[in-house]
């Protein structure tokens, strides 16, 4: 009886890798405080679940108490150590744990310098130089959507940028901009810490002319400002505070647009904003209640060895069943000088030692004799 086991050569076994995409639309009547109707006051939506710690606040697509919810994303704001809040005595609400919050970002985002200083998020991306974003926003989105990373050059984010906001008309989202990564799938960089990370470029979505973003053409992507950073890997979103500030407050808005809020203002700014003297959570609910859309297309990895496993003409004819025999003789011949033949139902693989480490299964026995020859593919997933 021919043996059981065979050797693979080098030629029976090769890798390959496989990128998998899913569309991921996360709508703004969800996140912007219209989930439970309009006579839910923002703020005490049963989806948005706040802590004692009052540092950041988490997003769910259905009542966070409720064991059908799914974590969407954390929000949270801050100001690092080239802001002009920073040790501020304007900022009367929580100044330590927004410049803490800040800090704790940029460490884990962009590293350290030379000097062994936190690195602050850089506008440009390049870390010299450079204007810097100073307050931001974060948006850390859950593991369940971003998968292994979310694919560059697809996300999106569409903010309103009026001052007022009124939840049953959503008179916030009159006016309205939009940022995306639109050179990412071949302008990112790789110097975080986290992997890789590009540009979140600001473009109007609304009347063309309300707002006017700040030195920008429309469709020129050359001429888009920088807004912030998207990290890949990471899944989180750096928003600077300049998307709601006009270009007189170190915004992006031209200084001819009327109602924006400074809800975050750049360091060139010196006046009062709402994350002065709000709590983090006040000023996650003003941000929330902006949020008009996001979408970006998630990556699962797939990586896969392929196995062919070859059987020859005169190899494999035999059944290892123990059943194969009655009586010393072969069930499936019915002429002692028939042919042996086998049914193939199953592959295994094996170590060096011959331990079974994984076994194949067949949709359906192969017949296997000596005037036939079979290839079966068998890929493992990983």
């Amino acid at each position: 009886m021919a043996s059981v086991f065979k050797t693979f050569l080098n030629n029976d076994i090769t890798s390959t890798r496989t990128l998998l995409h899913e569309a991921i639309p996360i709508t703004g009547s969800l996140v912007s405080g219209t989930y439970g109707g309009n006579t839910v006051a923002l703020g005490s939506e049963p989806h948005i679940k706040t802590y004692t710690h009052g540092m950041f606040q988490s997003v769910y697509d259905y009542p966070y108490l409720s064991s059908s919810s799914n974590h969407i994303f954390d929000i949270a704001v801050g100001f690092g150590s080239g802001s002009s809040y920073s040790g501020n005595p304007l900022v009367t609400s929580q100044h330590n744990k927004k410049h803490n919050m800040y800090s704790q970002m940029a460490q884990l985002m962009m590293g350290h310098d030379i000097s062994g200083s936190v690195r602050n998020f850089d506008e440009d991306g390049n870390l010299v130089g450079g204007t810097k974003i100073n307050e931001a926003m974060f948006l850390n989105f859950s593991r369940l959507l971003v998968k292994d990373e979310i694919k560059k050059g697809s996300f999106n984010l569409e903010l309103g940028v009026m001052g007022d906001y009124s939840q049953a008309a959503n008179a916030n989202f009159t006016q309205r901009i939009k940022l995306t990564d639109a050179s990412g799938s071949n302008g990112f960089f790789v110097n975080s810490p986290v992997g890789e990370y590009g540009v979140l470029y600001a473009q109007t979505t609304s009347h063309p002319s309300t707002p006017n973003l700040w030195a920008e053409t429309v469709g020129t992507s050359t001429t888009h400002p920088a807004a912030g950073l998207i990290f890949y890997q990471a899944g989180v979103a750096v928003i600077s505070g300049s998307v709601w500030n006009d270009d007189a407050l170190g915004g992006i808005l031209h200084n001819s647009n009327t109602g924006e809020t400074a809800l975050l203002s750049n360091s060139s700014h010196t006046g009062l904003a709402i994350i002065t003297g709000s709590s983090v959570n006040t000023v996650s609910d003003a941000i929330r209640s902006r949020i008009y859309n996001i979408s970006f297309n998630n990556t699962t990895e797939l990586n896969s060895t392929v196995y062919f496993c070859r059987a020859g003409h005169n190899e494999f004819n035999y059944s290892a069943n123990v059943t194969y025999l009655t009586g010393s003789q072969i069930r499936v011949k019915n002429q002692a000088n028939d042919a042996p033949r086998s049914y193939v139902t199953t592959v295994g693989l094996y170590s060096a030692d011959n331990e079974l480490l994984a076994v194949a299964k067949l949709s359906e026995p192969l017949r296997k004799d000596p005037t036939n020859e079979l290839t079966l593919r068998v890929r493992l997933d990983y």
